[in-house]
């Protein structure tokens, strides 16, 4: 049976706002974000002055992580310049990453760059794929090759590239989060490209309700085919998954996960992992791990790792959809429908 790829598509249900709520919304990062909040607290009032702001926030936080952005500190180091000096964004997502890098053996690596760019999934284009050039590159991969002194970042190889997309938008909604609360908004949830963090309660002190969509490969309007709705207060959720992003060569399709032990996209069981946990950071890239070990690994790791909840889709021997789910997971669940 061919190999089918899927992703969970976050929906929002946004049909509990209320003349105390506003709903601010845009682009940002090559996708769409939305926010709710309660009009409570400093500037709260002022929907069109919050969205100038956080927008602002967008463009910074760009201007540090986003590969795409070619005068971003991180493009800047991937050209290997020497005068770059990294901000405040940059050094928190590389301590989190370093630490997911050591807590998952190495599956989530931010130095996979030059292998997301050979398979064509980063900014420039599809370079070649054969095995002596994979091989090739794996000299440049492993955390344990660069490292922060003095506010630069060190690499022990110029052809160290570093790719952050695994992480970066769960901490994209973070400091958006960040921001409201400075501003004592305390009630809010904010969206950015399916990853998302909740805090408080909604109108009449309910729990935010949030949407998964059934992972099925034509399922592409958001909120029309939904696999669970759960209940959600003060907690971030990311999902990982190989349903959109993949592109299909000589009749093999080849997934955006890339291992960055073995240099090639990755094909398991496992096709897409949800993950809960405190801060949107931590829930991204340790969806995107899961992803990267497979099906097995991924169980064992879950099962020892404290402080996230998950929901995993995975393809049974005879190619059917199965779902594993860790007991938190299941508390949080209002509404659950048969996956096939």
């Amino acid at each position: 049976m061919a190999r089918i790829y899927l992703l969970l598509i976050i929906s929002l249900l946004f049909t509990s706002c209320s003349k105390s709520f506003e709903t601010i919304d845009g682009f940002t990062q090559g996708t769409t974000y939305h926010i709710i909040y309660e009009r409570d607290g400093s500037f709260g009032k002022y929907p069109k002055r919050m969205k100038s702001e956080i927008e602002a926030l967008f463009t910074e936080f760009d201007l540090s992580l986003s590969t795409y952005v070619p005068n971003s500190i991180i493009s800047r180091i991937n050209n290997n310049e020497t005068d770059v000096y990294i901000d405040e964004y940059f050094k928190v997502v590389f301590k989190k990453s370093k630490d997911v890098f050591v807590a998952s053996n190495g599956s989530f690596d931010i130095t996979v760059g030059p292998l997301v760019n050979a398979w064509g999934f980063g900014p420039g284009k599809q370079t070649q794929t054969d095995s002596a050039f994979i091989d090739s590159l794996l000299q440049f991969v492993g955390m344990d090759k660069v490292r922060i002194e003095d506010d630069k970042l060190i690499k022990d190889n110029e052809g160290i590239k570093l790719d952050v997309n695994a992480i970066a938008q769960g901490y994209s909604v973070d400091v958006i989060s960040d921001f409201l609360e400075k501003r004592k908004i305390n009630n809010y949830l904010v969206e950015i490209g399916g990853e998302l963090r909740s805090k408080g309660t909604k109108l009449y002190d309910e729990p935010w309700r949030v949407g998964i969509d059934k992972p099925f490969e034509n399922n592409l309007n958001p909120g029309q085919n939904l696999q669970v709705i759960l209940e959600l207060r003060n907690c971030s959720l990311a999902t990982s998954g190989n349903y959109r992003k993949f592109y299909e060569k000589d009749g093999v399709k080849y997934s955006h996960s890339i291992n960055p032990q073995n240099g090639y996209p990755v094909m398991d069981t496992l096709l897409s992992a949800t993950i809960i946990a405190n801060d949107c950071m931590t829930a991204d890239a340790y969806a995107t791990a899961c992803m990267v070990m497979g099906f097995n690994q991924c169980l064992e790791f879950i099962k020892k790792t404290p402080g996230i909840e998950a929901y995993l889709i995975y393809s049974g021997g005879s190619g059917e959809f199965k779902i594993w789910k860790t007991e938190g997971f299941e508390e949080l669940i209002l509404e659950e429908s048969q996956l096939n």
